[in-house]
């Protein structure tokens, strides 16, 4: 039940992410853009003209209801790293690295959304950095340290995901936007973390496989003596 915790929380964190995501753009009188506006304008207090890091008009009239999706978001986060544990992860320290910056992603989402970017532009950027440096390289290093049972594709992908979004997020930096734009860019940073996270979450869910809740229990087999040792295990 602890584990499974872990995994509901990833997914409700990054489902209702993507639903407030959507009312609060949904709200603006200008047309929200994936590709012109950063997802952090969408927590902005103040209408005003922002000239970094390219010129746009931001006024978000629900922006504390997306403020609020972000600490929410970090929280959820943070949660499933923890419960999740050694039913997803490999020993070892480099695992527990991975899960550390994965974590630490988590608070950067918590910063993002105490700080908005047009009140505490250093506390939000060490948000963002938590994200897409800290989070990112954790998801790299999952690639190599989950657990043996989870599937091939969530530990290939997990390196491959995190991999792209460093390069996406050393791009968005130098701004060199490849015709994505800024916010698309950002979100090819960002958002490979939620849908990794939002993908094990399902999949920790909806498998059947007990290694996913009990890590250390023996495999049962159709070998009477066998089956009965691991009862009496």
């Amino acid at each position: 039940m602890r584990v499974r915790t872990g995994y509901v929380a990833w997914i409700v964190g990054v489902v209702q992410f993507f639903a407030v995501h959507r009312i609060v753009e949904s709200a603006w009188d200008r047309p929200y853009s994936w590709a012109r506006n950063n997802i952090s304008d969408l927590g902005n207090a103040h209408c005003a003209l922002q000239a970094e890091p390219e010129p746009r008009f931001v006024c978000s009239p629900e922006h504390a209801l997306m403020n609020v999706s972000f600490v929410a978001l970090g929280v959820l986060l943070v949660l499933g790293v923890v419960l999740t544990g050694g039913a997803l992860w490999r020993g070892g320290r480099a695992a527990t690295a991975a899960r550390l910056l994965l974590a630490a992603a988590g608070a950067g989402f918590v910063l993002a959304g105490l700080a908005p970017a047009d009140v505490d532009e250093n506390l939000h950027v060490l948000g963002a950095l938590l994200i897409m440096a800290a989070g990112n390289t954790g998801l790299v290093l999952a690639g190599f340290h989950l657990a043996a049972h989870v599937p091939a594709p969530l530990r290939w992908g997990a390196g491959l995901l995190g991999v792209t979004a460093l390069v996406a997020f050393g791009l968005f930096l130098s701004h060199q936007y490849l015709g994505l734009g800024m916010g698309g860019m950002e979100r090819l940073a960002a958002l490979p973390l939620l849908l990794w996270a939002l993908a094990v979450g399902v999949r920790g869910v909806t498998s059947g496989d007990r290694r996913s809740e009990d890590p250390g229990a023996p495999p049962v087999t159709d070998d009477p003596e066998r089956r009965r040792r691991a009862v009496a295990w």
